[in-house]
């Protein structure tokens, strides 16, 4: 059976967000996600009355609560449901303060918070004076001092290019244990694509939570070389849990899906690709030749021009393949052939809304469809 996600609340009210989790464990999902984002992928300009209806209840396209504050407060208001960030980074956030974060929220959870973690956005970064330096090597060098920490309550060293520990120490222990009794630390979820990411994710984590990128066949791909860089690691993948992270668009149309998809709002968030899936449409990426959209991309500092130039540039069919994009039905049996190819764990995070406001309570409804769907798969 598939395990099915969903994705939380993220602005005030907070009695929304823990309304929405509650609704989402009665409907039988399996875990709830936060972005961890100081900056949203819109920018202001677009973020206006006339062009989407929720303009009229969040000021801005950069509202984000914090996502370990929220994780807390769910896990309390909640019982069953997995709890996680999809995904946060090691640049912002200190290894040691992630190791001592997660093992708080291991506990507030009983054992059901997860560790979504990347190598992070320049949207986050750059503006708030951090370097994004080299953030795969920061990744890495992170996993490690945390899985360090995790592993014994006494005083540790580690020498890294980043960071430096003496005689540092994260007494808090795993809420749960293994059925032999070594404690169990939350799972460590890697949202990578790139080689070095997916070899990091072999080594070092506990699934796997990449991005639709186009289909099942790029997925069985990235899954192999994970395979590949545990088995070299002689590392075992039987706690692995290979995941799908899907921003979804769904209506009982394709003439309604391609309507949303050519939004001012879905276009905006093509500008997040590399530029590798502009030139597969035999054009520049509208940030530049070579620009990488989570490196690149600072939606803050684009004057009115650029951003109209910018959604001008986004080619047709571009999101049709990078969104999963489709009727239920049509979303169901794709969805099915990433689990032909060892797909366990799906996260639905419903962009619909996005390209048409009207469509927020039907495309829930629908996911919630897609998902009882699912989870009938054997």
């Amino acid at each position: 059976m598939i395990a099915v996600g969903t994705n939380a609340g993220i602005t005030p009210p907070v009695e929304g967000v823990l309304k929405g989790a509650r609704r989402a464990e009665a409907r039988g999902y399996d875990s709830l996600w936060w972005p961890d984002h100081l900056m949203g992928f819109h920018p202001q300009q677009l973020w206006q009355p006339e062009i989407t209806e929720l303009a009229k209840s969040i000021s801005s396209p950069h509202v984000f609560i914090d996502p370990v504050a929220a994780i807390a407060a769910c896990a309390v208001h909640t019982e069953r449901i997995m709890l996680g960030t999809s995904v946060t980074d090691s640049i912002r956030r200190h290894p040691a303060m992630l190791a001592q974060e997660f093992l708080t929220l291991d506990h507030f959870s009983k054992g059901r918070a997860v560790l979504g973690i990347g190598a992070g956005e320049g949207e986050n970064i750059t503006p708030y004076g951090l370097s994004f330096s080299k953030p795969v090597s920061r990744l890495e060098e992170s996993l490690e001092i945390v899985r360090l920490l995790w592993s014994t309550g006494e005083p540790v060293d580690f020498d890294g290019e980043w960071w430096s520990l003496r005689d540092a120490v994260c007494g808090i222990r795993p809420y749960g244990s293994d059925e032999d009794g070594k404690p169990l630390p939350p799972p460590i979820w890697c949202g990578a694509h790139g080689p070095r990411m997916l070899s990091i994710t072999g080594r070092l984590c506990d699934g796997w939570l990449p991005t639709y990128q186009g289909g099942p066949e790029p997925w069985s791909e990235g899954y192999s070389k994970i395979r590949s860089a545990a088995a070299t690691a002689k590392r075992a993948l039987d706690r692995f849990t290979p995941g799908l992270l899907a921003h979804v668009v769904v209506a009982e149309s394709d003439a309604e899906v391609d309507r949303m998809l050519d939004s001012p709002l879905i276009r905006a968030w093509m500008l997040t690709l590399p530029s590798s899936a502009f030139e597969e449409f035999g054009v520049v990426h509208p940030l530049g030749e070579g620009a990488y959209g989570l490196l690149d991309y600072i939606p803050t500092r684009l004057s009115d021009d650029q951003v109209l130039k910018a959604l001008r540039a986004v080619p047709e069919g571009l999101a049709r393949k990078y969104l999963l994009a489709g009727t239920p039905d049509r979303i169901t049996q794709e969805l099915r052939q990433f689990a032909d190819r060892g797909m366990a764990h799906v996260v639905l995070w419903n962009l619909t809304y996005l390209g048409d406001f009207a469509q927020l309570r039907s495309s829930f409804g629908a996911l919630d469809e897609i998902a009882d769907e699912l989870r009938k798969t054997p």
